[in-house]
């Protein structure tokens, strides 16, 4: 499924920005007064902004030591996740594209397992986890470029041999260590734990970095919507394009799976949601992708730590419950449209 090629025309983003920005902040406000302790919205926002009439000892230490890292570390993976299908979807031009296209959540995948198998300690998981995600995408861009030119879809099969390599990897691996098969099994699923803010310190520096140059080439991505040889023929240098966009999205992919596992359906859901109703153009996706992602991932969080309390669904598995009606909802507008 290819995206409809259209003029480069002015965008009004203003008013989607505060729509994105209301949502985002009503599922901060959620994640953080609802659970097994009750929180007081009234009390929470006092106690955020330093006023009197907040919340007692108890209550300030679930909101600042366990609830508010998890709903930073759950927006920033969101929207680091959403951001990157965003991109991922404009570089190859295709709507359903997501971040995990090039290899980089079986690099992650193998990452992890490297680290369980190996007897590490945990602190281990998530530096292999990014190192392995970032590593596959460029052994992927580097086959690509070799056998098939600068051609998207060289990239693709690519990402399809090297995802197919280390999981053929990862899996022998697992047969020779099956004692850790549960925990690389929890971690492929996705969770959102955090310790502190330890997580969010490690994930947010690649997320601002990775958001700045992704948003920063919207209007790019809307050029090259017109085709190669349309946007050289405007002056656009487009493999550099898509190699600077790629390296960001893969960028904050790798930090975001490194800190949460495998979350799928994020990184397509999100964005072709806001192109449904806001338009097609990136100067306008990329941006909402980020506040509606970080928004959605918060919602679906609270989701899987109150379903069944006190125990609680993997991430991975409230995302996919969410992400099947949604699949089912564009291969219906699919087969409506000429």
């Amino acid at each position: 499924m290819s995206e409809p090629v259209a003029p480069v025309l002015p965008v009004r983003r203003r008013g989607p920005l505060a729509v994105g920005a209301v949502v985002l902040l009503a599922a901060v406000l959620l994640g953080l007064t609802l659970g097994p302790a009750g929180l007081d919205p009234s009390k929470v926002l006092r106690s955020m902004v330093g006023l009197s009439g907040g919340l007692d000892a108890t209550g300030q230490t679930i909101l600042f030591e366990i609830r508010l890292p998890r709903v930073v570390l759950g927006a920033l993976v969101g929207a680091s996740l959403a951001l990157a299908g965003a991109a991922y979807q404009g570089v190859f031009r295709n709507p359903l594209a997501d971040p995990y296209l090039l290899g980089v959540a079986a690099g992650a995948g193998l990452g992890a397992t490297l680290a369980l198998a190996g007897g590490l300690p945990r602190i281990w998981i998530a530096p292999l986890a990014f190192v392995g995600g970032l590593a596959a995408v460029g052994v992927t861009y580097l086959l690509g470029r070799s056998v098939g030119g600068r051609t998207t879809t060289s990239l693709i099969l690519a990402g399809v041999a090297v995802s197919a390599f280390a999981t053929a990897a990862q899996t022998f691996l697992l047969q020779r260590r099956v004692e850790v098969l549960r925990e690389v099994y929890s971690w492929i699923l996705g969770r959102l734990t955090t310790v502190g803010w330890g997580e969010v310190v490690g994930v947010a520096p690649y997320a601002l970095v990775a958001g700045a140059v992704v948003i920063g080439s919207g209007r790019l991505l809307d050029v090259l919507r017109l085709g190669d040889e349309e946007a050289a023929s405007l002056g656009v240098r487009v493999d550099r394009v898509r190699l600077a966009v790629v390296a960001a999205a893969t960028l904050a992919t790798g930090a975001a799976v490194s800190v949460s596992g495998l979350i799928g359906f994020v990184g397509i859901i999100v964005p072709h949601t806001i192109r449904l109703v806001f338009g097609w153009s990136y100067r306008v996706i990329v941006p909402l992708s980020a506040l509606f992602g970080a928004g959605f991932l918060v919602f679906a969080d609270l989701m899987a730590r109150t379903l069944i309390s006190p125990a609680e669904l993997p991430i991975g598995v409230v995302t996919a419950f969410l992400g099947a009606p949604f699949f089912v909802l564009v291969l219906r507008t699919m087969g409506r449209s000429p």
